[in-house]
């Protein structure tokens, strides 16, 4: 695991952390000016997803463990805030119940908070994982036709799909160092690893920027999972807030006020 630092050292640090099978960059390069004004930018790289490194991901606990430590280490245990996307937003949540460091406001990324039992994510992960690896490292010329297809039929999502395949690095860099076994650990451990439930720790917030499209059902599991959440509803889909850079940086920065 890597991180990548950016803007002033005396600036109140803020994580970032990637979304499934995202490369660090292409999921927050484009935020990072914005961001630095006012923070110092701190983006992980998970193991097996840096091209830096000859590394496999292992779990989602054995990576929280080494963000715990990376941050026990540079940061005294403590930083001011945290973004999650999607998977990242797990990791937040993780973070900040375990009490191994401090976040003093924990953001939400429109995640999913998926959970279910291990014997059903790794039968999840048998199917989907054989779907999701040829699309992320290039070679998906079938399931890209499948999405091609998509984006006829629904033109009015063609710039969301776009955007957010380049966020996942989709056709925007060469992701072949990736393995599979990374993949679907990633994929897999999301799925089962406990969060914990009704998180409150005294001196954190915990603020959601909940996706409307993406149903009412993520509602109810924010509120599961949180005990006083911050919910911010926005009208939109799945990380559509992360693509446009100038409104995310104002609404982390409005947040984290």
């Amino acid at each position: 695991m890597k991180v990548y630092e950016f803007g002033n050292l005396s600036n109140p640090v803020i994580l970032l952390l990637p979304g499934t099978c995202c490369h660090w960059k292409c999921n927050f390069g484009h935020v990072i000016d914005g961001l630095s004004l006012r923070f110092r930018v701190a983006i992980v790289s998970y193991d097996g997803f840096d091209e830096m490194e000859d590394t496999t991901y292992v779990s989602m606990l054995d990576e929280t463990e080494k963000i715990e430590s990376y941050i026990n280490k540079n940061y005294g245990g403590k930083i001011y805030a945290a973004y999650g996307c999607s998977l990242g937003g797990s990791f937040v949540a993780l973070l900040i119940n375990r009490q191994k460091i401090h976040i003093t406001h924990g953001i939400i990324g429109s995640s999913d908070m998926d959970q279910m039992p291990k014997w059903l994510a790794k039968v999840v992960t048998a199917v989907l994982a054989p779907v999701i690896y040829p699309l992320i490292t290039g070679k998906g010329g079938f399931v890209k036709k499948l999405v091609d297809r998509k984006t006829e039929r629904h033109p009015e999502d063609a710039e969301y799909r776009q955007k957010f395949m380049d966020m996942m690095g989709m056709g925007k860099m060469n992701l072949s160092f990736i393995s599979i076994e990374s993949v679907k650990n990633q994929f897999c451990t999301d799925l089962y690893t406990p969060v914990g439930k009704n998180i409150d720790v005294p001196g954190t917030t915990i603020h959601v920027f909940y996706a409307k499209k993406m149903g009412n059902k993520y509602l109810t599991r924010y509120k599961k999972y949180f005990a006083k959440p911050d919910i911010i509803e926005f009208d939109l889909q799945h990380e559509e807030l992360l693509l446009d850079a100038e409104r995310f940086v104002t609404e982390v920065t409005r947040v984290c006020m």
